[in-house]
Order: structure tokens, then sequence, then C-alpha cells
């Protein structure tokens, strides 16, 4: 990992950025248009649960060229938060690029109870696809991805729509949900890590091989340096990269031991650069769009929460990652032809014990006793003697299986038995999914957030409604919620159409692809709610073109 003295850093982004910057005020008509590459570049940073006070908290300690480039040089919106209550990675970013929610883009979890397979599935498992780039015996045996489970269009999807495909659209990230997604349907490509390995790969969705430039990527091997490396930071070792074992007794994998480090991060990097290069993003005759979900923030917030000093570490060595991409995209593009935007898929609960130690009531439950607590319930109901696995839970989440409940029993009757029981075993409340369907909710703010997270998708279920600070797993913490530590992200622009400052207008991550599709000049997706965040956009130019015409500038 690059680190660079305050003074190089500094010197890079006054070469780079502020560039940028002058050169906003020296063009008094540049039209922003998809159709003819103004800009020529859109990239869109989405960190895996990066909560929206962060870039507040560390704001003394970042360095100039990273997250100060929005906070400085850039539009960042401090009150954005998703208006649902499903905060997980797949709804989160689903709805950074259709510009709606679970009720209009149909992506409800991470994974769903599936009726006819009668087992869960993730969001964007495809059985009609494989996965491309896999080595050895599964190679072209395992169930690809796609984003065939949404139900509304993406910003890539109207940009290419827009230019009849002449625009250039890509995902990448460590997890499959959060590169496919973003890309939506009509993505040249989406790109992911084989878990074990950390290969990069993708699905015959949209490609029967990988191109060569990713073949060459993955034989140079350019996982193996990041393994057996020491995480150190003033001198203190934080984690080590060395080969362990998992609880199962298996060889922990990249994912495991890696992503929890800001090595994965760089590696992510390190590949999005290649796909800059070789793919020439940024070089045609419409604007193209680069998606990158930033996967180890996540990771290891799960296990040390927000609070601790191995995610202020992350933070900061993150913000040397961001400085050193934009100082790589301004050196091949230049940033006066790039628009970047940065946001998060959702945050993250405190550790109940550390919420507990200030008197917060806060709890770690066990997911797994409480499906068995809840199935109990159940079975007493609905086959007294006889037990029945009749739900599989995903705190809060409750997904039934209708088969077990027998043929004479109604969606909505089962549905409310086992919210009924969910309350027993400690949730604060429930809506179940009959209910959702129906408009069945409270006219107040909690109503609206699991109004817009209900989905056709999954079958039957049951959103829980959790206590605050209470998460599903016996140690460390989650989100899920529809509280602030998990709906309340990060949301700011930086590019020639944006006045900078902070605002503190209410904003949503709806808001991200409508904003971008006006400034373009395109259709918003299909299923957009979102709002144009004009308060942050520099007031129009107007020049006199050649004709006499005039034209509108970047507005």
């Amino acid at each position: 990992m690059r680190f660079f003295p305050r003074s190089i850093a500094i010197r890079r982004f006054l070469s780079l950025g502020l560039v940028a910057i002058l050169i906003r005020g020296s063009i008094p008509a540049s039209f922003a248009s998809a159709y003819n590459a103004h800009p020529k570049l859109i990239v869109v940073i989405v960190i895996d649960q990066f909560r929206g006070d962060y870039l507040e908290r560390y704001r003394d300690q970042f360095g100039e060229g990273g997250f100060r480039l929005f906070l400085d040089h850039g539009a960042n919106f401090t009150d954005c938060n998703y208006d649902y209550a499903n905060t997980r990675t797949a709804p989160g970013h689903a709805t950074l690029f259709t510009g709606a929610y679970s009720n209009g883009h149909g992506i409800i979890a991470n994974e769903w109870w599936d009726p006819q397979k009668k087992k869960m599935v993730t969001s964007v498992e495809d059985d009609d696809t494989k996965l491309v780039g896999i080595a050895g015996e599964t190679s072209g045996k395992k169930a690809g991805a796609s984003p065939h489970n949404l139900l509304a269009d993406t910003l890539g999807d109207e940009l290419k729509l827009a230019t009849q495909g002449q625009a250039r659209v890509f995902s990448l990230s460590l997890k499959d949900r959060a590169a496919v997604l973003p890309g939506g349907f009509s993505a040249d490509a989406a790109y992911w890590i084989e878990p074990k390995n950390g290969a990069w790969i993708t699905s015959t969705y949209y490609r029967p091989d990988l191109p060569r430039w990713a073949q060459d990527f993955n034989s140079s091997d350019r996982a193996a340096k990041y393994w057996d490396r020491n995480w150190e930071t003033n001198g203190e070792v934080l984690r080590s990269t060395a080969h362990r074992k998992s609880k199962d007794g298996s060889d922990a994998g990249f994912y495991e031991v890696i992503g929890s480090t800001p090595f994965a991060n760089e590696y992510e990097f390190e590949f999005a650069k290649e796909l800059v290069v070789y793919e020439n993003l940024g070089t045609g005759p419409a604007t193209d769009l680069l998606a990158i979900s930033l996967s180890a923030n996540d990771i290891l917030g799960h296990q040390v929460g927000p609070d601790s000093p191995e995610m202020a570490a992350m933070a900061l060595a993150l913000d040397h990652e961001l400085a050193d991409f934009f100082n790589f995209l301004g050196h091949r593009i230049g940033l006066a032809n790039i628009w970047i935007a940065l946001s998060a898929d959702h945050g993250i609960s405190a550790l109940p014990d550390a919420a507990k130690k200030l008197r917060i009531p806060a709890a770690n439950l066990e997911a797994g006793k409480l499906e068995a607590q809840i199935n109990a319930a159940l079975a007493s109901k609905f086959s007294p003697g006889h037990s029945a696995s009749y739900i599989k839970l995903d705190y809060p989440v409750a997904w039934l299986d209708q088969s077990a409940f027998g043929a004479h029993t109604k969606e909505h009757d089962a549905e409310t038995a086992v919210g009924e029981a969910m309350k027993q075993a400690g949730l604060r409340d429930y809506y179940t999914k009959s209910q959702l369907a129906e408009g069945e909710v409270p006219a107040n703010a909690l109503g609206k957030k699991f109004l817009n997270s209900y989905s056709p998708e999954g079958g039957w279920y049951v959103l829980g409604i959790p206590e605050i600070y209470t998460v599903g797993s016996s140690k460390g913490t989650d989100h899920a919620s529809p509280y602030t530590y998990d709906t309340h992200v990060p949301l700011a622009f930086y590019g020639l159409p944006f006045h900078p400052g902070t605002y503190r207008t209410h904003a949503e991550p709806v808001d991200l692809a409508v904003t971008f599709a006006s400034l373009l000049g395109i259709n918003a997706p299909t299923h957009a709610i979102g709002r144009v965040l004009t308060e942050a956009l520099a007031p129009p130019h107007h020049a006199e073109d050649s004709a006499g015409s005039t034209n509108g500038g970047a507005h």
C-alpha cells in the first residue's frame, strides 16, 4: 500500500484537482451531455457499510485528494438517508443505481426463500448462466449471476439506451451482488472475485470468457502479494494476512483473510485501473460509467463495529487509496472530464456492548436460537406434537416455507402467525408481506419505510422491527434496521456541474441516479423516485455560439 507525505499529496492534488476547479471557471459554455461525451466518464464509488457520520468524524485526519476531493471541492450532502427498512447490501446497491426503493426495483434482501426450489437463493444467482474465470474442475459448472431479479432498469441502462449502446458501462466489487446490480441489464461486464483465491470472475450473462487483460491479471497472480502481510498503522500491527484455517477446518480464503483489511480495497483499485486502461474508458463518443463497490469496510465492520481503532485506520487507508485512484484518473483522462459520486449501501449499528456501557438498550442475539424458538411456537399452533421448520430467519426478516403450513393455510394467516411468534421472541413489531402489498401500514415515517421495503419477490415473508441497537449475531454487529445508524450514508459529488459546498438539505440515495440523468440529458431510470439535487448545481453559463444562439452551461 502506498502512503504519501502530505507535501507530495498536496502537490499532486494541486496539479490535478485544482486544475479541474480552475477549468470550471474558464469554460463559459461547457454543455453537459451524454451524447457528446461531456463528461467523458462518470465514476460512482460505493463504500459498503460506510456510515454517514464517518466523513465528519475523520475529516481532520484526511489528506488531500481523497475524501477531501468531495469535502473541500465537491458538493457534500450531510443529511442523506435511505427511506426504507431493509438496509442490506443488495437493496442498497440496487437503490443507488435505479433511483428507486425495493417496491420499485424488487430487490428486498441479499437472499430470500424460493418457493419452487424450497431453499434460500441469492439476489443475483441465475441458473441460466455459468461463472466465467473459475479455474479447475468447477470451471463452467457453477451457476452464474445476473440482474434478472431487478424489476427496474438502472442509470447505466438508460445511458446505454440513450446512446444506442455507445456508452460503456462496467461495475466491480469483491461481492457478486455489489457488482451485478449497479451495472444493470446492459452492462458491458460486471466483475467480482472468487472468494477462495481472489481471482476476478464474471458470468456468461455478460460474456463467454474473460477478456485477455483480465486473464492476464489473474494469471500473474496479483492476489498473492497481499498474503502474509501485516496491516500496520503507526508501528502497530492491526491484522495479519497470514494463511490460516477457517472455523470448519478448511483453508481460509482471500475474501475471509484479506477482505477485512485495506489490502482488499487496494486490490479492487488495482483491477479498476487495468479495466479503465484496457477497456479505454473515457475515450469514446459518449459518456462512460464505472461503478466501484468497495467491500472491505463491511467485512471488517461486522467484526469490530464502527468505533474501533481498526475502522478508523481503514477509513484513513482508504483515503490514501482514493487519492491514488483519483490521481490515476487525472493523468489518464483528466479530472475536468470526469464526474465522481460517493455513497454507501447502508450504515452499521454500534457494538451492542458499547451501547450498553452508555446505558442505551442494546443486545446481541443468537439468530439460530430465535429461529428455533419461532419454529417451536408455530409448531404448537400448526402441528402440535410434531416439530417442523416453518421459517428461515435472517434477522430481522423471517422467510416462510409456505409448503410447511399446509394447503389450507392462507398467506395472510401464516404471516400473521409468524409475526406474532416473532414478537414473542423479542422483536418490537412486524409487517407482513400481505399487509405491505395492500398498503396496510400507519401513515407515519416508519410505515413509509416498510412500504418502500416491499417486494413481490421471495414468496411469503415477515419484516420484523428490531429493538434499537439489537442485532441477530451473537457477537460483532450488523445492519438491516430502519434506524438512522443504518440508513444514514454519505452522498457527495465532484465535477464541473457541482457547486462546492456542504448541503444540509435532506437528500436520499435515490437522488443520485436522477441527478446524473438530468445532467446528462437522458431519461431517469424507469422506476426512479428521486429528485434532482438542484441546490448543488452550479448556475448555468450562457454564451453566444458562432451562430448567435445560446447554449445552457453545466446545469
